[in-house]
């Protein structure tokens, strides 16, 4: 089944894509929670006159995300996190904290474009940022002990 997103889907695609799913996903899920539409003929060449007009804009909007990449990449960002004994942590630190950090620098990124594995231990982490669907960065930073 052939459809044509809505807004984006997490490991399915972007908004606008036209995508090939199984029916009952498309049938039970996409369709009736508004996520997708069916890919008629006359849909796609909506879509594709939509996306014609768009094409500019979206070359604006790359290259502030380029931008922002390179401030981000340029940032040293230090996570301070309460010790147990060792180097083990209370707690974790997650994407929620990561997007905190950020924003205490300057730069306010939601935590859903921002993709960390848990971390349980003092030390130097990476996160992937996806700023625009064509530009992602990966973040250093660093866990710390609090004072």
């Amino acid at each position: 089944m052939e459809l044509i997103l809505k807004q984006d889907v997490e490991n399915l695609g972007f908004k606008d894509d036209v995508v090939t799913v199984k029916n009952g996903y498309g049938r039970n899920f996409l369709i009736p929670t508004g996520h997708a539409v069916l890919a008629t003929k006359s849909a796609k060449k909506v879509l594709e006159e939509t996306l014609k007009q768009r094409a500019y804009k979206e070359t604006k909007e790359v290259e502030e995300a380029n931008k922002v990449a390179e401030a981000i990449k340029a940032l040293e960002i230090k996570i301070a996190a309460k010790v147990g004994q060792g180097d083990k942590l209370f707690g974790s630190v997650n994407n929620i904290d990561v997007a905190e950090a950020l924003a205490k620098e300057g730069q306010d990124i939601d935590k859903k474009y921002i993709s960390v594995t848990t971390v349980k231990r003092l030390g130097k982490y990476n996160a992937a940022v996806r700023l625009h669907r064509a530009v992602n960065v990966d973040l250093e930073f660093e866990v710390v002990a609090q004072a």
